[in-house]
């Protein structure tokens, strides 16, 4: 797996060359299945990233540990013939997060049995993230304690690594963004990381790093994160806006060693996405964005089905998903607020896509499957594309694309895809070659 790609990447940057990488952050087999598949016509390699809260050494909400979901995107790769040796698998806000509500060395032990598991599963990008306080700590964290936590996880990592004979990670730091999950509120202007807190987080990270003897891996640090100044809410989103990140991304011209890492990049349109990856924003995260494209496609196509009368008479899937989320709220209650009528369209039209949490869920998989067997295997007619699927008429046109039920909800994700990849590409088939 092509680690070793990122630190390419920085290279590439440091020599004024711009290009960038999409890290997709999801667990649906149906968006990995999407990802692999668009990128199987291209060169370069695909990163796929799980979250702390999605995958653990508990099993996380999706109930897999790091190895299952290593062997979950492999047997994926497999099946649509993408070559594993083109992977690149991440950790993303790792640290102890999950466990946050528990004293701060329970916390941090929990956070070391996780970095552990991820290390000896082979993922090769790790994002050390403790910039979470815990039960007892003080709010907000210092910086030096939030980079002591990293450096201490770190070493498990390495340690890892070393024992299991896995090659050694590259590693991400910084902690400029929302806890992981999402704005809690509507977002309005937001405030850009200043140099000066860019340069010492990283200044932080090298004097932690140094105090557990981990030069050596600190030198393997590629990323920052960072706030750019990108963001969504519940009803919004805050496009990129370059001149107010000028002065941050000056910051690469002196720290050499990384690139940019951008989080919450969903719903940016492309010549945002083009622009951060020109400003050194290089590794670029989605995920609600394209579980959001999936949940539109399926929507759709119960139109399309109820348009042909084929539509099941129960188990609908909008009815099985607003049935999980009243019976379960707990993914998605402290952050869709207001009326009954204002939540139920949150709850499945939220730019935050809280909705995302339940699809794992057997009800809802069951109900997709009913959708795709009522609509069968066969192309659904252009003019219901155009009428439901409008955006995805081009990618079906005189035949061009796969157009049965699950072919079109795999082409509305790469659709999303396909936008991160113009953005991203820059001179990456060069350095892909």
């Amino acid at each position: 797996m092509q680690a070793h790609y990122l630190q390419e990447l920085v290279k590439a940057h440091a020599q004024g060359r711009p290009v960038g990488i999409t890290s997709i952050c999801s667990a649906h087999p149906l968006v990995i299945e999407a990802a692999l598949r668009e990128a199987t016509g291209h060169q370069g390699p695909v990163l796929i990233e799980a979250t702390c809260n999605q995958v653990n050494h508990e099993g996380g909400y999706t109930g897999m540990t790091p190895a299952d979901f290593r062997q979950f995107v492999l047997d994926i790769a497999q099946r649509v013939g993408f070559d594993a040796e083109r992977l690149i698998l991440g950790g993303d806000h790792l640290g102890p997060n999950p466990w946050k509500d528990l004293p701060a060395e329970t916390a941090m032990v929990k956070a070391e049995a996780m970095l552990d598991a991820y290390a000896r599963a082979g993922f090769s990008k790790i994002h050390l993230d403790a910039s979470m306080a815990c039960a007892g700590d003080a709010e907000p964290l210092p910086g030096a304690l939030i980079a002591e936590r990293a450096a201490r996880l770190a070493a498990v990592v390495e340690r890892a690594v070393t024992r299991s004979g896995m090659p050694p990670p590259v590693y991400v730091v910084g902690t400029e963004v929302p806890v992981p999950g999402g704005a809690l509120e509507k977002v309005e202007d937001l405030a850009v990381t200043t140099p000066q807190d860019a340069q010492a987080t990283l200044a932080l990270h090298r004097e932690a790093f140094a105090a557990l003897g981990l030069q050596e891996a600190y030198g393997r640090i590629v990323g920052l994160v960072v706030q750019p100044g990108v963001e969504f809410g519940n009803e919004n989103v805050v496009v990129y806006d370059a001149p107010k990140a000028r002065a941050l991304s000056a910051v690469l011209q002196s720290e050499r060693q990384v690139v940019f890492e951008a989080h919450s990049t969903d719903y940016q349109p492309l010549t945002a996405l083009g622009e951060l990856v020109r400003d050194g924003f290089a590794i670029l995260k989605v995920g609600p964005g394209l579980t959001f494209a999936l949940r539109e496609a399926l929507y759709a196509l119960e139109q399309i089905a109820a348009t042909l009368q084929v539509l099941p008479e129960q188990g609908h899937v909008h009815d099985v998903m607003e049935n999980l989320m009243r019976q379960q709220p707990q993914h998605w209650n402290r952050y869709y607020h207001g009326d009954e009528s204002a939540l139920r369209l949150q709850r499945h039209f939220s730019y935050s896509d809280r909705i995302r949490y339940y699809w794992p869920s057997e009800p809802a998989s069951e109900a997709v499957e009913v959708l795709f067997q009522a609509l069968g295997e066969q192309p659904i007619s252009e003019t219901l594309i155009s009428q439901f699927l409008p955006h995805l008429y081009p990618h079906v046109a005189n035949g061009k694309g796969d157009s049965s039920a699950k072919g079109l909800v795999l082409a509305a994700i790469a659709h999303v895809l396909k936008q991160y990849r113009h953005a991203c590409e820059g001179e990456q088939q060069r350095m892909a070659s």
